[in-house]
């Protein structure tokens, strides 16, 4: 019988009894989770707490595996790790629950666990949910945190991807333990020494796995540092309006454009660097153009930049960005407006299109653009730099200098990757302007006028001297196209051979002073040491001369002292014998006191920690009460039970007001009461799904 529960049905696990939990957003169905590897579900102990509640994952066939026995008890040692209680495990055996597996087969080797309230990153992704700076980097801190002590007991999760990140720091339930603001979850995949290789390797998960070694299977130490630095850049941008905007979807990256140059990861890496500063920004620029995993950033690395980092810097850049944004947003609509695709030449005159000036903000994308494919020329890179040229090429004025250059390397740029035979054919003309046309129209102009010889010879000369006035024309342009292109080449080459000859001279000049320099503090250095040399010896006689007349004083100055010594030990003796009695009869006193005030402390505080502990469990469940009663009025007035619905909304209502100032700011038991409110006084009033 296959294991298909419905909300409140009872199962025993090692002698504890759990009912299926009900789905907050689906009244009536189980609370369930399904991943890669199988389905989750929440199980709640016998009297409905929250806190107490376990997950139950029901593998798939393909990943019921016997050896996850000896690797969660491995696990457990490792839940103590902030971010890892998941690693508290308990798989289902056939010794031990035997019962349960004869009645439902596939919780073979199924796994109860922590149940890890709040969403996953993925949700918070996907529902473009912007944060504050201050949740940006806490939730980073946290995720770097976790890496870090994780990296240093060489493990690793080899599956870190959103949807394995959950967010507790989001969750509506209070966290009665010190719960981190982050948890992974999905930890069957995990590295460490004393771990079996999975028999199947995942190879990350689509917009964190890095391209270069996805098809290979991650399965090492090094395995998070990718994706790892590509949740931390998400984390740290996600209270950027423009980042969250630019998303792909379910992450922020497409999988194509993974390590590669995408107008994407120049917004991400930008944002950083005025958000967060050069450190963390050159962290995840090291990370994307890294060829291994092994030499991106460790996760030690990012914890000890977020360290140094304040929101501040971050909410000082907020307003400069949502300027910008709005700027370049504009400046692109314009262009876009304006603008022909790449591959069409350019054919108005100057006088057709009016000249528009550039803003500073668009002059300064053009520049970084245009630097920006240069290098990558330098570094051959024509695939990129051809990206980079085409994005240019909408911000750049027409029939300007520069779009006449950037032209001319796209087409270039382009030859170059994909090179073509020569399929140069005359442009075709229209007939009425062709040589043919003309010629016969000629021929019948005379025709009409003389008579035939006269006719051949003029066409004869007509057609002779227009290919002649052609070829001349043809040319005159290859040659002023020639020469043109000579002198460019010309003057770039003088330019780079004089910048050469200067950087050669600076570079001569530099390393003179510098060897002047240094022979200067060589010579500064050999005549300090010879006085040092000098005093050192001086200093040894002086000292030598003073500690023999220190050793005559100090053998006089001790005949003294032991005199004094003598009579001393004498009257300390009476001393020490009369204190002695003195200071146990005080001890005896002072610790009665201490006891008996320690003891009243003692009860006071045990008083007081009851006190708190049980107004926090109280307020906890009145929390998932009052989430029931408006689920109950929710399912009543969707059944037209509106006396019911009155009943439970007053209910609500109730217990909202015996703590409405701790209610008021716990996740969204305040719109529920909005809600409750507007019902209770006009119940055709339509109670929303919270």
């Amino acid at each position: 019988m296959s294991f298909q529960p419905n909300p409140g049905d009872e199962v025993v696990i090692n002698d504890i009894a759990y009912t299926i939990g009900q789905h907050p957003a689906a009244p009536g169905l189980a609370y369930a989770q399904a991943g890669r590897q199988g389905i989750v579900y929440q199980l709640l102990p016998r009297n409905g707490s929250i806190h107490g509640a376990k997950a139950l994952k029901v593998f798939f066939p393909k990943f019921r595996i016997p050896a996850m026995v000896y690797q969660s008890e491995h696990m457990e040692s490792y839940s103590e790790l902030p971010g890892l209680q998941v690693c508290k495990r308990d798989v289902l055996t056939p010794e031990r629950n035997g019962a349960l597996i004869g009645k439902h087969p596939d919780l073979l080797y199924a796994v109860l666990m922590p149940w890890v309230q709040g969403q996953t990153w993925f949700d918070v992704i996907s529902d473009q949910r912007q944060l504050t700076a201050e949740e940006s980097l806490k939730l980073a801190r946290a995720l770097a945190g976790t890496g870090s002590a994780m990296e240093q007991r060489g493990l690793a999760h080899c599956d870190m991807s959103a949807p394995n990140v959950m967010i507790p720091f989001f969750s509506e339930v209070e966290n009665l333990g010190k719960a981190s603001a982050v948890e992974l979850v999905d930890v069957e995949q995990m590295y460490g020494s004393k771990m079996d290789r999975p028999d199947a390797l995942l190879a990350g998960s689509p917009g964190y796995a890095a391209h270069r070694t996805v098809h290979s299977g991650l399965w090492s130490s090094y395995a998070d540092r990718f994706a790892g630095a590509v949740i931390i850049a998400e984390m740290l941008s996600w209270s950027d309006p423009v980042i969250v905007e630019r998303a792909w979807g379910e992450s922020y990256f497409d999988q194509h454009e993974m390590q590669t140059v995408s107008e994407r990861y120049y917004a991400m890496r930008e944002s950083l660097e005025k958000r967060w500063g050069s450190k963390l920004s050159d962290l995840f620029i090291r990370a994307w153009e890294s060829h291994d995993l092994s030499s991106c950033p460790t996760f030690g690395e990012w914890y000890v930049a977020l360290a140094a980092v304040n929101v501040d810097q971050a909410n000082a850049a907020a307003a400069t960005s949502e300027e910008e944004a709005a700027n370049a947003s504009e400046a692109d609509e314009n262009l876009k407006k304006s603008s022909e695709p790449v591959s069409e030449p350019v054919n108005t005159k100057d006088g057709d299109i009016p000249q528009t000036p550039q803003s500073p903000d668009q002059e300064a994308v053009v520049n970084r653009l245009f630097l920006q494919a240069r290098s990558l020329e330098d570094e051959d890179k024509p695939a990129a730099a051809l990206e980079v040229y085409r994005s240019l090429y909408h911000f750049i004025p027409h029939n300007s200098a520069m779009q006449m250059e950037v032209e001319a390397a796209i087409k270039e740029l382009d030859a170059k990757l994909n090179p073509k035979e020569d399929t140069d054919k005359p442009v075709p003309v229209p007939f009425y302007r062709s040589k043919k046309f003309m010629i016969s129209s000629a021929v019948l102009i005379v025709l009409l006028a003389g008579g035939v010889p006269t006719v051949k010879i003029l066409a004869d000369q007509a057609e002779v001297k227009q290919k002649e006035q052609q070829e001349a024309t043809r040319l005159a342009e290859v040659k002023a196209a020639e020469e043109a292109e000579a002198a460019k080449a010309a003057a770039l080459k003088q330019q780079e051979e004089q910048e050469k000859q200067k950087a050669a001279e600076a570079a001569k000049l530099e390393a003179e002073e510098k060897k002047k320099l240094a022979e200067a503090k060589q010579k500064e250095a050999e005549a300090k040491k010879k006085e040092e040399e000098r005093k050192a010896l001086q200093a040894k006689y002086d000292k030598q001369a003073k500690y023999e007349a220190y050793l005559v004083k100090q053998e006089q100055q001790k005949k003294e002292a032991a005199k004094r010594a003598q009579q001393e030990k004498y009257d300390k003796q009476a001393k020490y014998e009369a204190y002695l009695v003195w200071k146990k009869e005080n001890d005896a006193k002072l610790a009665r006191q201490e006891a008996e005030r320690k003891a009243a402390a003692e009860i006071k505080r045990q008083q007081e920690i009851a006190q708190k502990a049980a107004l926090k469990k109280k307020r906890a469940q009145n929390v998932v009460t009052l989430i029931a009663h408006y689920n109950k009025t929710y399912n009543a007035q969707k059944g037209r039970k509106i006396e019911n619905a009155e009943a439970y909304a007053r209910d609500f209502k109730n217990l909202y007001n015996t703590d409405a100032a701790y209610f008021k700011g716990v996740g969204k038991v305040a719109a529920r009461m909005s809600a409750i409110n507007k019902f209770l006084s006009n119940t055709n009033y339509t109670l929303p799904n919270l």
